[in-house]
This record gives C-alpha cells, sequence and structure tokens, in this order.
C-alpha cells in the first residue's frame, strides 16, 4: 500500500493568525511549523502501522520548506518544494490514498480560522462548475483524475464540515474548534497527536469504501481576484480566461489538470 499527505500549516492544533495577516507574518508561524511536521508524521507512523509500503511527506505551504524533516519518521518519503509537473508530486495511480493534515477551510467559510484559497491575499474566491471550492478540493481532484481517493483530514471543525461534505465516508480528526481568522479553541497538540495516528490507521482500513473524487468535465472555473490588476493580468497571456467583470475570471478546460 502507498500513501501521500499533503501538509500544510493553518489546520494544526493551537495554529492561528495575526489580526490582518496571514500565518506567515503571525508569531505563530515557528509553532505552526513544527506541530505541522509532528502532526505529519503521527499520520505516517499511523499508516505505517496500518501496514503501509510507502508514505510521500508532501510540503505544500507557502512555497515548501515549512517542515523539520528530521523529525518525520525516516521510512517517510519527503516532497518540497516548487516547480512539479502537477500536484501530489510523486503519486501515480498506484497509490491507494491521499491524506490532509494541516490545510484548512476556503474563502468565505464563517470564522474559518485563517480560511482562504490559495492565496488569501489574491482570491476571494474559486469556483469550479458554479461551486465555490477550496484547496482541498483541488487537490482532491488532481489525486482523482489518477485515481487515487481523498481518506483522512485534520484539521479545524470547519474545514473538517467541508471535508465530510466533498467527500464520502472520509475520515477525520479535529484539531480545534473555529472562532474567528485569528481565535480559536484548540486541542491540546500532544493530544491532537494520538488522534491523527489512531485516524490514520482507520483510514487506511475503511479506504475500500472510499472513492475517488472528480470534477465534472468540461470543468468551468471562475476565479474572483481581490485586486483588478490581478485579473487582468489572469485574462490575458499564458492560461488566459474570459473577463467576467472587473475582478472575476473564466477558464474552459477538460480537467483540473490542465489547470494545476
Amino acid at each position: 500500500m502507498k500513501f501521500a499527505i499533503g501538509v500544510d500549516c493553518e489546520g494544526v492544533a493551537c495554529g492561528v493568525g495575526s489580526p490582518g495577516a496571514s500565518l506567515n507574518s503571525s508569531r505563530n508561524l515557528e509553532f505552526a511549523k513544527l506541530q505541522a511536521t509532528r502532526e505529519a508524521d503521527a499520520a505516517a507512523r499511523g499508516l505505517f502501522e496500518a501496514g503501509a509500503e510507502q508514505v510521500i511527506v508532501w510540503d505544500n505551504h507557502n512555497g515548501s520548506l515549512n517542515l523539520d524533516y528530521d523529525l518525520l519518521d525516516r521510512r517517510c518519503d519527503i516532497a518540497l518544494g516548487v516547480g512539479f509537473e502537477h500536484r501530489w508530486p510523486g503519486v501515480d495511480e498506484s497509490f491507494d490514498g491521499i491524506l490532509f493534515v494541516g490545510y484548512h477551510a476556503m474563502d468565505n467559510t464563517i470564522d474559518g480560522v485563517m480560511c482562504h484559497s490559495f492565496s488569501s491575499a489574491t482570491y476571494q474566491y474559486l469556483k469550479v462548475n458554479g461551486v465555490e471550492v477550496g484547496e482541498m478540493e483541488i487537490d482532491a481532484a488532481v489525486a482523482g483524475e489518477m485515481g487515487v481517493p481523498p481518506i483522512f483530514t485534520s484539521s479545524d471543525d470547519r474545514a473538517v464540515a467541508e471535508a465530510s461534505e466533498f467527500f464520502s465516508g472520509i475520515e477525520t480528526v479535529t484539531t480545534k474548534v473555529a472562532k474567528g481568522w485569528n481565535a480559536a479553541v484548540s486541542k491540546h497538540p500532544e493530544r491532537v497527536l494520538d488522534e491523527i495516528f489512531e485516524g490514520a490507521q482507520r483510514a487506511v482500513q475503511n479506504r475500500k469504501s472510499m472513492k475517488a473524487f472528480k470534477f465534472e468535465s468540461p470543468i468551468e472555473f471562475e476565479i474572483r481576484y481581490k485586486r483588478l490588476e490581478s485579473a487582468q493580468s489572469a485574462s490575458r497571456g499564458y492560461k488566459a480566461g474570459e473577463r467576467l467583470d472587473p475582478y472575476t475570471v473564466r477558464h474552459r478546460f477538460e480537467r483540473i489538470t490542465d489547470y494545476y
């Protein structure tokens, strides 16, 4: 069995932002990166305990280079850096599942901790075929093109609810209760590690009941930007889309991997 763990940093236990700023500008950043390492390690150990032969840990927050790699279980393979051919580097049709650790809720989630979709400074929302989506849905759909299902997520209660809505039967662990962009009531970070370790094992046991997630083809991908010049740029040149209004651009393609 082979699995991949996508690791972000906003959804971890005791992770919050700063008023008016992203996690990357927060005094909480260094703790969040360390906790993301611990939570990824807990998930990986759970997978190996359940019989995994390979686990790729994909460091994907803010252009990668966040985790303390030497603190991960030494059996892990690690994907880091930028410029890969597609999201989920190293993953192919032979993998049995993907896991989301530390991901967060999509844009426009009420009181979601640091909720956004790829860039809180750039986008107001992303929609695929008229439905608003976030990073988990995009990344699950990329894996879905390879037939690989999402089997686990750990994050705040808003992101966990989002994952449960889109991915039937997914195993989840709630790390904290969201109270706002910069506010949460969190479980103790060490207690969360135990829950993630056990949750990853359950995900492996139940993986055959989980299905790959895909967007219906052809895809209409609508992006609403926060700045006019960003929308202008997106409507011209490489991967140019149709300008719907000053802030919104729509792209059309056959599958999500044509864009990501």
